[in-house]
Order: C-alpha cells, then structure tokens, then sequence
C-alpha cells in the first residue's frame, strides 16, 4: 500500500488564537449542555420575555427557581457564546492570512445570529396557535433551533481545528475513500439529530415504551402506529444504522498507517460514543424520561457529531488548504 504524501503548512501558528477558538468549542458545549437540560425540565417558557428574563438581566429569585435557573443560565451562557464569536471572527480577520477561514468565521457569527433569533422567537412566539398542529409557533421553531445548534458546533471545531499546531504545520493526506466515508457518516449524524429534534419536540420519546425491542414481547415492529411511533422507530432505525457505519469509519481511520495519532484516538471514541449512547437511550426509555439521563443522550449525541465531524475535516484538510489553481 502506498503512503499518501504529507501536505504542507498551512500558515504560521498562533498559540494564543488556537487557543481562544479551542475554548469557544469547550463553551459550545456548556451551551448545549444547559440547552438541553432546560428542554429536559420544561422550562423553555420560564421567562415569557426574550431577549431580557422578566425585564432583567439579573430577575428576581433565577438562583433558587430551577426552571428559571436553567432558562436564564442558557440565556446567559448563549450571549457568551455570541460574544466569543464575534471576537474569534474578528481576530480571524485581522490576522489569519487564509481567506476561507475569515469568511468560515464571518459565517459562525451569521450562525449564532440566526440561532439567538430563533432562540427569541421560539419564546415570543409561544402563544401563536396554527391551525391544524398541535404545536404552537414557538413549539415548532424548537426543532430548527436544535438542528441549527448542532451545525454551529461542527462550525466551531472546524475553526478550532484549522488554528490547531497539528494542521498548520501540515500532516496526513487522506485518500478519496476515506475522506467519502467521513461525509457520509456526518451527513447520517445530521439525519438523525433532526429526526431526534423532531421525536423530542414532538414528545414522543416514549412513545414506544419498551426498550430495546418495539413491543414488551419482543416484537420488532411497533403493534400500532401513529406520527409520533413513526418519529420514534425512526430515530431508533437511524441509531442502529450508525452503530455500524461509525466503527466502520473508525476501522478505516485505523488501517491508515500514515494517519495521525490524533486521529487514531478519535477513531476509538467512534467506538465508544456510540455504544454509550445507546445505552442512554434504552435508559431515557426505562426512567421515564429521567431529566439527567436525557441531557446526557442530548450531549453524547453531539459529542459523537463533533468527532465525527472532526475527523472527516482532519481527512479534507489537503483539499481545504489546496491553493486556488488546483
């Protein structure tokens, strides 16, 4: 087997902006974290004011109402995450020399707009009623807010990992077939957290009570079928499908001698990340919907597409910094 060529360096390392955009990506992740535990518990409407909480930054009793608790801490982890967006785009600016990772930056600020906007919109729009869902307007936009959140994640660790000493100094070529799978895995991962946004804002975690089979008997295929049944089986259908393609993806990683150890390490957590998130999932199904256990599934959820989506960026990094004649 041939050794792909090592590619070259991107562009001069700077410690501090690498830095700076790793710990925007620990950050998104606080973010999601509390994001999903304020669904978790309801608590999406304890403040039915947006951008302001009851009229204040600091409302009345936030620190001892657990509702309200989570709702203002996810407000007020959301600013943050806006804040250190603008800033990392606009350091990217001034200082990164690769145009494509100004305009990446430019981009995440436009993401984290738009997701604040449907964040306040899914709140002022609460009361609106459509006819013929059982949803109001402000239920719905919860899907694309959790679909929209997940794209800014895979949009800060590419950032990060374009700014990491690993990828400017230069490193693995991946060939064509792996760096094909890595996208086929991502886009599965996107599939399944809409069907996944769709089943949990839909309340239809439950809707097959039984885990791991359809029917307390060991039936396969639900008795009876509804949309939300449909959502569900769905969502454990997709699950079953990545159980599979991610340690194929991981095996493919291993068999690259000239992959990087880095990447190796990623590769074992696409083992790992989804194995526990089936076992969260059967656990949600068993507790009831248990609080703790569903933000758990929502954060393993997306840390399984933060690897993924890292280790098939790391695979196109030639083609990213491939110069504007090829």
């Amino acid at each position: 087997m041939t050794t792909p060529p090592r590619t070259e360096p991107a562009a001069p390392y700077r410690p501090a902006l690498a830095a700076f955009s790793a710990l925007a990506c620990a950050w998104v992740f606080v973010l999601v974290t509390l994001g999903a535990f304020t669904t978790s518990i309801n608590a999406g409407m304890a403040f039915a004011d947006w951008p302001l909480s009851n009229g204040s930054v600091n409302p009345p009793g936030w620190l001892t109402n657990m509702s309200m608790f989570a709702e203002h801490s996810h407000r007020l982890s959301a600013a943050t995450m806006g804040l250190m967006t603008i800033a990392l785009a606009v350091w990217l600016q001034r200082s990164e020399g690769r145009p494509w990772l100004r305009r990446l930056g430019w981009w995440a600020v436009g993401m984290v707009v738009a997701q604040g906007l449907l964040g306040g919109a899914r709140v002022l729009l609460d009361p609106v009623r459509i006819p013929g869902f059982e949803m109001s307007a402000g239920q719905i936009l919860r899907i694309p807010h959790g679909i929209v959140a997940q794209a800014y994640v895979c949009m800060l660790i590419g950032i990060a990992a374009a700014c990491s000493r690993g990828w400017v100094a230069g490193g693995y070529s991946a060939p064509a077939g792996l760096r094909r799978m890595g996208r086929i895995c991502v886009g599965i991962l996107f599939a399944q957290l809409g069907i996944a946004a769709v089943m949990r804002h839909s309340n239809a975690g439950l809707a097959i009570p039984s885990f791991p089979w359809s029917t307390p008997d060991g039936g396969l295929l639900p008795l009876a079928w509804s949309p939300r049944v449909a959502v569900h089986f769905a969502h454990r259908a997709v699950a079953l499908v990545l159980a599979v393609a991610l340690p194929w993806f991981a095996v493919r990683i291993w068999r690259e001698r000239a992959a990087p150890v880095s990447m190796r390490a990623g590769a074992s957590a696409l083992v790992s990340l989804p194995a526990l998130q089936i076992l969260l999932g059967g656990a949600i199904v068993r507790s009831y919907r248990d609080p703790g256990i569903t933000t758990a599934h929502v954060l393993v959820g997306a840390l399984t597409l933060a690897v993924t989506f890292w280790l098939a960026w790391l695979a196109h990094r030639d083609a990213l910094e491939a110069p504007p004649e090829r």
